[in-house]
């Protein structure tokens, strides 16, 4: 991050969930972070809303907790503020800066970088620090108009993004163009269709919160992934970029 502030803020990483703080390992050993990233909007400087923070600190939470016993820890990253805001891209800057953080504070542990809306797009450029191993982009706010974002620094994560067909703020194919041109130098990339759900796919909130877990767990600590997820980081375009996220998934999840 470039050290200057909006509005006289700072971006800054929340509470510590996890490892060390009574449900982690026993020894407390921090073995690897992610960091939830709240969804934004395109042009302002306010802070981000209650709702979204709530959110990203409620999917941080069910993650240190499925990650209890394996040392994962969990941050909110609190942007200067909530707007992309043009070419300052505010969030992706906040987002680097986080990671750096990361790492100052813990060391050398793999990083999985969680995001919504536009905390997704923040997530996908920052994923060129070598600490990041992962992406988890849902509903992903990707420009539209040329040039498109690149994608050369997903090379060697794994990356899965989520989208809902219905979704009428960010248009779902987008995000299947972006991970188009993610699939052709990063065969590590995978994309889950919600169908009939809306952008904040509320109708399938427990099958999108087994499906991140699956994915940040299965990334973080090299323990494999459900089938459905395997199966769509192997299938060619567009079969794996068009799985679909099926009702219940997690209920009962083959290995």
């Amino acid at each position: 991050m470039d050290g200057r502030s909006v509005s006289g803020r700072t971006a800054r990483l929340g509470k510590r969930l996890g490892s060390g703080t009574g449900t982690g390992t026993a020894d407390g050993a921090v073995n690897a972070v992610a960091v939830l990233l709240p969804e934004g909007c395109e042009t302002s400087t306010a802070r981000i809303s209650p709702a979204a923070a709530l959110a990203a600190r409620s999917l941080a939470t069910a993650l240190a907790r499925a990650g209890r016993g394996h040392g994962l820890t969990t941050h909110v990253l609190h942007f200067r503020c909530r707007g992309w805001n043009g070419e300052a891209a505010h969030p992706a800057a906040d987002a680097e800066w986080a990671v750096t953080e990361i790492v100052r504070r813990y060391g050398d542990v793999p990083v999985c970088l969680v995001g919504t809306g536009t905390g997704a797009r923040a997530a996908l450029l920052a994923a060129g620090h070598p600490a990041v191993n992962s992406v988890l982009g849902i509903a992903p706010w990707l420009p539209a108009a040329a040039p498109a974002d690149p994608v050369k620094q997903l090379v060697g994560r794994r990356v899965l993004l989520v989208h809902g067909t219905n979704d009428a703020r960010i248009a779902p194919d987008l995000s299947f163009r972006y991970a188009e041109r993610a699939k052709k130098i990063n065969r590590d990339t995978c994309r889950f269709e919600v169908h009939s759900d809306g952008h904040g796919l509320h109708q399938h909130r427990a099958e999108l919160r087994s499906l991140t877990t699956d994915f940040v767990l299965g990334s973080l600590f090299h323990r494999g992934y459900s089938r459905p997820v395997q199966d769509a980081m192997a299938a060619p375009p567009p079969l794996g970029l068009r799985m679909p996220l099926a009702a219940g998934f997690g209920a009962t999840l083959g290995r």
